[in-house]
């Protein structure tokens, strides 16, 4: 009886199975079905298989909305998988081709988002990509203000900003400790002239009015200490430039 019911399950197993496979032949010559094979495969991780059958839907079925369905879908594949060179060039080449997109808010972040999640952790490693990931997200916020990724691409855009802001103290530090006020005097000037108001504007106005001291420029060693004061009247930055002024 027990050896009966296994060959029957076996049977019926193999009868699904087999069933499946014609079936995904069959589906495989329309683009609907060809698609929805590659979904199966995204779905279920196989991100490899899913861009394989995404790519062939595109190049099967160039005609079809489901070809340009795959390619983005290509672009989300990659993004999953964390791959977001690969991603970022799908997303633009997407944008390229499909510039009034029903969702090209959402192409536009995750061009941004691609640019971003490539950031090194380390501020002292290459930071270029920062300025392609504000630029991107920037144009999402502009250009689609009621998008539902505003307010994410804000939060993303003021990390990245804050990001080159902390490189840009960092090297200020790399030459005020080691005494070479003037390149640091620059570096603690454009930490303040371009990233207002993200908590580095005190210390960079008290360290560019000591390296001004320093180097003998009194005039502008008193205008820095002079809006330090307006701007943060009793704050440690502020004793510590009139120490070095005095």
């Amino acid at each position: 009886m027990l050896k009966t019911l296994r060959v029957i399950t076996i049977a019926a197993a193999m009868g699904v199975l087999l069933s499946g496979c014609s079936s995904i032949e069959k589906n495989s010559n329309t683009p609907e079905g060809a698609f929805a094979i590659a979904e199966e495969f995204d779905q279920g991780e196989r991100y490899e298989e899913a861009i394989r059958r995404y790519t062939e839907v595109k190049n099967k079925f160039p005609y079809s909305n489901f070809a340009t369905k795959a390619e983005l879908a290509i672009a989300d594949v990659y993004y999953k998988q964390e791959s977001y060179a690969e991603a970022q060039v799908a997303y633009q080449m997407f944008k390229e081709l499909h510039p009034t997109a029903p969702n090209s808010d959402y192409v536009q972040f995750r061009i941004g988002m691609s640019y971003f999640n490539q950031l090194p952790s380390s501020i002292d490693r290459d930071l270029t990509q920062a300025n392609d990931a504000i630029l991107n997200l920037s144009e999402l916020i502009k250009k689609y203000p009621n998008s539902q990724h505003v307010a994410e691409a804000k939060e993303k855009r003021t990390a990245a900003i804050k990001m080159l802001a902390e490189k840009e103290e960092y090297i200020a530090d790399f030459y005020f400790k080691r005494k070479i006020f003037d390149s640091a005097l620059g570096r603690y000037e454009g930490l303040y002239n371009n990233y207002r108001s993200l908590g580095f504007d005190a210390k960079a106005l008290s360290r560019a009015a000591i390296c001004a001291q320093k180097i003998g420029d009194s005039p502008k060693a008193k205008k820095y200490t002079e809006v330090l004061a307006r701007e943060f009247p009793g704050s440690s930055e502020l004793k510590a430039a009139q120490k070095e002024i005095e």
